[in-house]
């Protein structure tokens, strides 16, 4: 019996090494055809998937194919819809809310047919529930240009932690979370990571929209108080109470548009776009020229690019239409004239955009433009600008300015020196305002004041221009001018300049307006000096009333006051 059994194994293992793979098949392995972007198919052309990039430097693009069939991509994704349907009012309510506007849903849906087969072929490929092909509808309504109120961009609308946290490059010349390829990738990685800590794919999805950090502590909470933790039984903000019931809404429609009265445009069941990349810098209008493609189009395909220029340093990812690909690489090795025309300019030192276009020769209006710098608004120092190409440059953007460009901006005010004055008595705003060459606003503003009233001796910051410093001291140190009033006198008496340490601390000069600690010698008229109350008390102040010429008759009367 044994021996039976042996041959027969023997003559199995011999047909099976006799036989030939299919033509058109590969002897690599699967992780070897998943990193070369060209595999032969049956036909004789090269095969390539919509996640994979074709170097424009090294590859051709002639006799590619996506060997796809003409299924309708609506079946493939109903087919992998697996998760468990959310059955509530909310959702039925949803539903309703979108099919009763079927002008919305059909715009949706036309901005999605370029995107949602490689997001489908994603899902396929990780073995998640095709249910999230549709959660950008709820997100962005399929736009990778959104920007909500927190920051958030792209299709699947990530805030800048979150994306930095899944490798999203956020930096001066790029956005990936609007990129289609890295911020699908980068999504469907933190689904994963959120189901794998709930188990529930409803609880994840919350935790998309919440946090999952929000998502725990309401299950913490509900387990204290012994309720249950199930999606419908945690407490949650509105915005994440609609989310879900927003996505299920999406998914009754796309599984039953007839029974809603919607008519689904036909998508093809075949990827809309190819990946190309070069390590020449480009002109996003010259790219999209070359391509023989509307500027709009080009750029709803590559939204992540935030400047006029693709840097080939950064070794970009350029999504085009299959049949434009072609086009595009034949015309890009045939261009004898510059691909780019802008370059970059570091600042050495606080500029304004004006001086920098006059040292460069070149519009400061265009460059304001392009790196959409506000009027009143200067460069800080180290601060990297995207400038016209001279005739003499003829570099591109180097790896390291495209990783480590930042442009930081501050307020076009002249340079200023903090001092700190003390108020006088009786002293007001307005007053302060009026000796410093400030506004009232800005004193408020600088002290967090609410009031308008001061208290005699009050401490007072204030900035002013460097060159103004030493006029604003000696305004505020001056004496008021003298008047015939007995309270004013006290009110005017000399202030005084001390160094005092700050919160930094850097010495800063207050005005110091409390009087010395001294006597003072004042001559009074004998002719009009008001008599004492009592023969025991001298007045408390004696105010001098200096004529031009002393009086003949009246000898003048001398008494010390001590001043307070």
């Amino acid at each position: 019996m044994r021996l039976i059994v042996s041959l027969l194994l023997t003559l199995l293992l011999a047909a099976c090494a006799s036989t030939a793979p299919p033509t058109g098949a590969s002897n690599s392995t699967p992780e070897a055809q998943s990193k070369s972007p060209l595999a032969s198919n049956a036909k004789g052309k090269q095969r390539v998937s919509s996640d994979q990039t074709i170097d424009l430097d090294t590859d051709s693009i002639n006799d590619l194919a996506y060997g796809s069939d003409d299924a309708d991509l609506w079946a493939r994704i109903r087919h992998g819809f697996s998760i468990p349907d959310l059955d509530t009012d909310l959702a039925q309510d949803r539903t309703q809310w979108y099919a009763q506007r079927p002008e919305y849903v059909e715009r949706m849906i036309q901005r999605s047919n370029k995107y949602l087969f490689h997001i489908v072929e994603e899902l396929e490929r990780r073995h998640m529930p095709t249910e999230l092909a549709l959660l950008p509808f709820v997100e962005s309504a399929y736009n990778p240009q959104a920007l909500s109120t927190a920051k958030a961009a792209g299709m699947w609308q990530f805030i800048p932690s979150t994306g930095k946290t899944y490798n999203l490059k956020q930096n001066m010349f790029q956005d990936e979370r609007r990129d289609v390829l890295a911020s699908t990738t980068a999504a469907l990685d933190y689904l994963s990571k959120l189901y794998a800590m709930f188990g529930d794919w409803h609880l994840a999805l919350a935790a998309y929209n919440w946090g999952e950090g929000n998502v725990q502590r309401a299950i913490d909470r509900n387990q204290a108080q012994g309720l249950p933790t199930d999606y419908l039984s945690l407490r949650m903000p509105t915005e994440t109470r609609y989310y879900v019931p927003k996505l299920q809404a999406i998914k009754n429609i796309i599984a039953h548009p007839d029974l809603y009265s919607v008519k689904l445009p036909e998508i093809p069941n075949h990827p809309y776009f190819v990946s190309v990349t070069t390590k020449r810098d480009i002109d996003v209008a010259l790219a999209a020229k070359l391509a023989d493609l509307p500027l709009d189009e080009f750029r709803a395909l590559n939204p992540s690019f935030r400047k006029p220029v693709i840097l080939g340093a950064a070794q970009p990812q350029i999504l085009l239409p299959f049949d434009s690909a072609e086009v595009f690489q034949k015309r890009l090795k045939g261009y004898d004239k510059p691909l780019s025309s802008w370059t970059t300019y570091t600042s050495a030192s606080r500029e304004r955009p004006e001086d920098v276009a006059r040292k460069l020769g070149v519009d400061a209006a265009v460059i304001r433009s392009v790196n959409n710098i506000a009027p009143r608004m200067r460069l800080k120092a180290g601060s990297t600008l995207l400038v016209p190409r001279s005739d003499d440059i003829d570099e591109d953007i180097s790896a390291s300015v495209a990783t480590n460009a930042v442009l930081a901006l501050e307020p076009d005010l002249p340079d200023t020196r903090k001092v700190m004055v003390r108020a006088r008595k009786h002293d007001t705003l307005a007053a302060v305002a009026s000796r410093s060459g400030v506004s009232v606003a800005q004193i408020k503003g600088w002290n967090h004041l609410r009031r308008d009233a001061l208290t005699g001796g009050q401490l007072l910051v204030l900035h002013v221009p460097v060159k103004d410093a030493s006029r604003v001291m000696a305004a505020s140190a001056a004496p008021a001018a003298p008047v015939a009033s007995a309270a004013s006198k006290d009110e005017d008496d000399a202030p005084r300049t001390r160094l005092v340490k700050g919160k930094n601390g850097k010495m800063i000069r207050v005005v110091d307006h409390r009087p010395a600690a001294k006597t003072t010698k004042t001559v009074a008229s004998t002719a009009k000096a008001a008599p004492a109350k009592s023969a025991g008390k001298a007045p408390a102040k004696v105010v001098a009333k200096t004529a031009a010429k002393p009086a003949a008759k009246a000898p003048a009367k001398v008494t010390k006051t001590a001043q307070r």
